[in-house]
């Protein structure tokens, strides 16, 4: 009869190679979260102001988080409309796009994008004075999904016809169009003109301005779990004063109501296909 002590030295040796034998079982994998972001900074500018952010809300979610900058509104579009962006720093004119047709849900208020508006501006030396002196005359506009580039603009040209309009895939180049008469006028921000101006020899003029835009917000897409969507949410409310900043967005300001936007957008959409006509008559069939 084998002695206690030497038995439980054979067990414990046996233990140890049935334990070494089964494998762990496997970690259920991070969820992945993706952040989009439109800007017209450049891919390194956008990875730099996010990146402590984004390091923060991976800690706090326990998720892995992907960062994908967009440098154009139709990018955008195209990932909001399936549903791939999981998180949004949305411009006015994609949030209401993708709170009225995806379901996106408005957390926060962007920082620094109140009370903007589109302007439509001409050069200096232009003869064209009022919004009607448009007819026949050619137009840059920014990409579909801009509020203050398109939505703002063609809602305000409603009824006219415009020889042609063409569509700039920046606002600088809205400005570089005027200046080398390559357009007779362009739609761009307030915001937008007043940071360009200055890089530009030609002097410009305003030839109308529309109203006001609301200011842009974070979203969340709705297909996230509610529980996970609350854990975003407390932990973008809880950020440090510095990350808050560098994402640019406002955890205490109120969010904007979108609603009236909304209406607008959906009134200016019929008018749509006629943009890639020439002339462009700016009238629902």
């Amino acid at each position: 009869m084998l002695h206690k002590h030497v038995f439980s030295k054979i067990l414990l040796f046996v233990l140890g190679l049935l334990l070494f034998a089964c494998p762990a079982p496997p970690k259920e994998p991070l969820e992945k979260l993706i952040i989009g972001v439109v800007s017209y900074e450049g891919a390194s500018d956008i990875v730099d102001r996010y990146y402590h952010f984004q390091d923060y809300l991976a800690v706090e979610t326990k998720t892995v988080i992907e960062l994908e900058p967009s440098f154009n509104e139709r990018k955008a579009i195209d990932r909001i409309e399936r549903r791939v962006w999981s998180i949004v720093f949305a411009p006015p004119g994609l949030a209401a796009i993708a709170i009225d047709r995806q379901g996106y849900i408005p957390i926060f208020a962007l920082a620094g994008r109140n009370l903007d508006r589109s302007w439509i501006v001409v050069r200096e030396d232009s003869n064209l004075e009022k919004l009607e002196d448009l007819s026949e005359k050619t137009l840059a506009l920014g990409q579909r999904g801009s509020a203050t580039g398109y939505y703002l603009p063609l809602y305000d040209l409603h009824g006219l016809t415009l020889s042609s309009v063409r569509f700039a895939p920046t606002p600088k180049t809205v400005l570089n169009w005027v200046e080398e008469q390559n357009v007779d006028a362009g739609a761009i921000s307030r915001e937008q003109f007043n940071k360009y101006r200055g890089e530009f020899l030609t002097r410009f003029r305003v030839l109308h301005q529309t109203r006001l835009v609301p200011s842009g917000v974070v979203l969340i897409n709705p297909d996230l779990a509610p529980k996970l969507q609350n854990k975003i949410k407390e932990a973008m409310k809880q950020a440090p004063t510095y990350l808050t900043k560098d994402a640019g967005y406002l955890p205490h300001a109120p969010v904007p109501n979108y609603q009236n936007f909304i209406i607008l957008v959906n009134k200016v959409r019929p008018i749509q296909p006629k943009l890639d006509k020439q002339p462009a008559v700016l009238l629902k069939d």
